[in-house]
């Protein structure tokens, strides 16, 4: 796989020995299971996969070198490069600035942009109307474009699919910008409707059976539909599609449940099953996929607690939480300050989006076992100051370089 210029910064060279290790021996991925940091009275086991993926470290660089090649230029992202604080604060302090906010909302007018500014377009790609607009300034954002080629290929998929005279159903966060921009694709091509999960699943197929009026449905999924979508004629026949760094157990099970949908509605069989419903392949990046199964194969050990380091905003972090918060308990940080001592940690809630503080986080026994996964967007420096800090807190005189020596 292509090696990419990022920041040395953002580099861990403890991670670096461990993952280089696994490569070795796993050449073909196939072993989830975790590798052990045994410092004593700290067991910590490191996730088979996490960390920067392809997508990430390709937009990374390229932010990164565009900054360099336009000295005195001002330089835009049309939104957070990626969902890391770290990485976007770099950014900013780089003199970067965002064009808008994560949901979309305006931060820079646009007036204010013209042709000789330099707008870089995102890891999570972004609409075809946004893409326009830019071309109508005389802004060139090929050169500029760090769209992730996973999402890219999401939007290919789609764009097959469409050709079949298919509608598409978009698995995603609504508000997020890869959803928003695979929208925008897909709405272009055919009929496309958003849905968050499986109980807005069962929501659409009941206008798929009629056991809802389809009025209904313009007001249960508005803002989610494309222009001119008919109840009556885009539910006749569709395919599924995701956004990228969704949970893989959620997409299949939506798309399973969908088809049974169409079977049943239309009186289908396994022969003809493809009238109505798209034979789609799982659309989700390498990455993602990867990280969830070395999450499972992570949850196959005996441990205390789980933490799971990412941006707040990470949408492929955020499941790996899920997955954790199903067996144990789990603390999802940002960085390793959040951690303050043995007794003390501040951690972001998924369920109510808020960051909580709580104490006797480690228990008081004479071994403690973590398990440790990041997200996609997340730099493994980050995730070794959160090794290192875990370690201060117990007194087995392991240093980062003995680490590097000794993991199994």
């Amino acid at each position: 796989m292509k090696q990419f210029t990022i920041p040395f910064t953002y580099r861990s060279p403890l991670i670096a020995a461990i993952k280089n290790k696994r490569r070795l021996e796993d050449k073909m991925k196939k072993d989830f299971t975790p590798t052990l940091l045994d410092v004593g009275p700290l067991k910590i086991y490191l996730a088979r996969h996490f960390g920067f993926c392809y997508g990430v470290e390709n937009a990374i660089e390229i932010a990164f070198r565009t900054i360099d090649e336009n000295p005195g230029k001002r330089i835009f992202l049309l939104s957070e490069m990626i969902h890391n604080p770290q990485v976007n604060a770099d950014l900013l302090a780089r003199g970067v600035q965002f064009m808008q906010d994560t949901k979309g909302k305006e931060l820079v007018p646009f007036d204010e942009i013209t042709a000789d500014d330099v707008v870089i377009i995102p890891a999570f790609g972004t609409t075809l109307e946004m893409e326009k607009k830019l071309a109508e300034k005389g802004i060139a954002t090929k050169q500029y474009n760090t769209t992730c080629p996973f999402v890219e290929k999401v939007w290919n998929r789609g764009e097959q699919i469409a050709a079949k005279k298919y509608s598409l159903v978009i698995h995603g966060k609504p508000s997020h910008e890869e959803t928003r921009a695979t929208f925008s694709h897909a709405a272009a091509e055919t009929a496309a409707v958003v849905i968050n999960d499986m109980q807005e699943a069962i929501e659409l197929s009941q206008f798929i059976t009629g056991e809802q009026p389809a009025a209904d449905f313009y007001t249960r999924f508005a803002g989610r539909y494309s222009e001119g979508f008919e109840v009556s004629k885009d539910l006749q026949k569709i395919g599924v599609i995701n956004q990228t760094t969704m949970l893989a157990s959620d997409t299949q099970g939506i798309a399973d449940f969908l088809k049974q949908v169409m079977v049943k509605t239309f009186a289908l069989n396994d022969q003809n099953v493809g009238e109505r419903f798209a034979d789609t392949r799982d659309t989700l990046c390498y990455a993602t996929n990867d990280n969830q199964s070395a999450v499972y194969g992570l949850l196959e050990q005996e441990a205390d607690l789980a933490i799971v380091v990412g941006g707040y905003n990470s949408s492929n972090t955020s499941h790996l939480v899920e997955l954790c918060e199903e067996k144990l308990s789990t603390f999802f940080i940002n960085d390793a300050s959040k951690i303050i001592s043995r007794e003390q940690i501040f951690h972001f809630d998924l369920h109510d989006h808020t960051e909580k503080e709580s104490f006797q986080f480690l228990p008081e026994q004479p071994v403690t076992t973590i398990l440790i996964s990041s997200g996609a967007s997340c730099p493994d420096a980050v995730v070794e100051k959160v090794i290192e800090k875990l370690c201060s807190f117990y007194d087995s005189g392991a240093t980062l370089l003995s680490l590097e020596e000794n993991f199994k």
